[in-house]
């Protein structure tokens, strides 16, 4: 039990201290019938689903497979990184930053190994982590704060991405720039069979009789593909929630229920807890005008700052309670996934996956990450006093 419990502690860190929150919200504030309206219903049926069909992706392992033909077709470390980077960058405006880097990131190490260049894991990694908060912060579906301010503003797909399009744009560019100075022309020696070699499902891990047989999805790449369709309708409101929910869960019951268990539930349940801390918090007057005032007439910057310390999910949260400027919000809380390690809590999955591998390097990692992480958010932040 005292395993278990410091296990949860420390991969599920956010979600504990979220938890405890609300639980002592609930003293300052007893449970009454308001508590009904403080979960965002809306925001966790999308979540949910979203992670389900995403997790039934990884499971036939789709995305790897699409990056190991990508990667044949590069010859130069140059093309190298710069396609790794993309991966990260394009797929993470679709499954979100987390599962693009869960993804991805294993399959970078493995590649680099194969490629005799695993001094370069470190910068390439960082590289990639920026990769997937700045493309993912260009759609509604790309994070979970994205998603929660979509359905809290019921803002269309297309004023969301015409927001923040010219800071993806602009940092697709830097990242372009970046590697095209720092890694040259080198070529790239044999990778071998990368399907065989480094692809997902990993053969010691629970998967569908078929997955296991084929190696591949198979009819169920084209149901989840479907599924996903589903979900995007819903996310633009084109078809009611319920009715995603239900062709979601009773898709996966026969397609692979196992995918239940590999889904993270601690992310939505994490929204849940703080639900209700802040929905408690609301009704303490003291409370609501200190939160009111801090904000203030900067809250994309007071989103910026907010995030370094919190990360930004819990500021989105926080702050969309007592701020009404949508625009500064979505921006900062983005721009906020950038700076420090626990900025967005995406980056901790790069962080954990190179130090696993290299644990006498997580020194060096913390240093590169930080110091690439601030040039970004410099650069991006700077774009905003501009245009904003």
């Amino acid at each position: 039990m005292r395993r278990w419990l410091v296990n949860v502690a420390k991969n599920e860190t956010i979600l504990v201290v979220a938890a405890i929150l609300a639980l002592i919200s609930c003293f300052v504030v007893p449970p009454d019938d308001e508590y009904t309206m403080y979960i965002h219903a809306s925001t966790i049926s999308q979540l949910i689903c979203l992670m389900i069909v995403v997790c039934g992706f990884q499971r036939i392992g789709i995305f790897r497979i699409i990056g190991s033909r990508l990667l044949q077709r590069t010859s130069t470390m140059r093309g190298l990184v710069l396609t790794l980077v993309a991966l990260t960058f394009f797929s993470a405006m679709l499954i979100t930053n987390d599962v693009a880097l869960v993804t991805f990131v294993p399959f970078a190490i493995a590649v680099l190994i194969m490629a005799g260049q695993e001094d370069k894991t470190i910068l390439v990694a960082t590289l990639m982590t920026i990769g997937a908060n700045v493309g993912s912060m260009l759609t509604p579906v790309g994070n979970a704060h994205n998603l929660y301010l979509k359905a809290l503003t019921e803002m269309s797909t297309k004023r969301f991405i015409s927001i923040m399009a010219p800071y993806s744009f602009t940092a697709a560019i830097l990242l372009v720039i970046v590697i095209s100075v720092v890694f040259g022309s080198k070529p790239v020696g044999d990778l071998g069979d990368l399907e065989t070699g480094v692809l997902a499902p990993e053969r010691s891990k629970h998967q569908p009789d078929e997955i296991r047989i084929t190696g591949y999805g198979g009819w169920r790449t084209v149901i989840y593909s479907l599924l996903f369709i589903v979900c995007l309708l819903a996310v633009s409101g084109t078809i009611p929630l319920w009715a995603m929910c239900v062709i979601v869960v009773v898709s996966f019951l026969f397609a692979d229920r196992r995918v239940f268990k590999y889904v993270d539930w601690g992310l939505p349940l994490t929204f849940c807890m703080f639900f209700i801390f802040i929905g408690n918090m609301r009704r303490v007057p003291e409370f609501y005008e200190l939160a009111r005032t801090l904000v203030g007439s900067h809250p994309l910057e007071v989103a910026v700052a907010s995030s370094q310390v919190i990360s930004n999910v819990p500021t989105t949260i926080l702050l969309s309670s007592f701020c009404n400027q949508w625009r500064a919000l979505i921006i900062g809380t983005n721009l906020g996934g950038m700076g420090t390690l626990i900025a967005s809590m995406a980056s901790l999955v790069a962080y954990k996956n190179v130090t696993r591998q290299y644990p006498d390097k997580k020194g060096r990692y913390l240093a590169v990450y930080s110091a690439v992480n601030v040039l970004f958010l410099v650069v991006l932040l700077t774009l905003s006093w501009i245009i904003e």
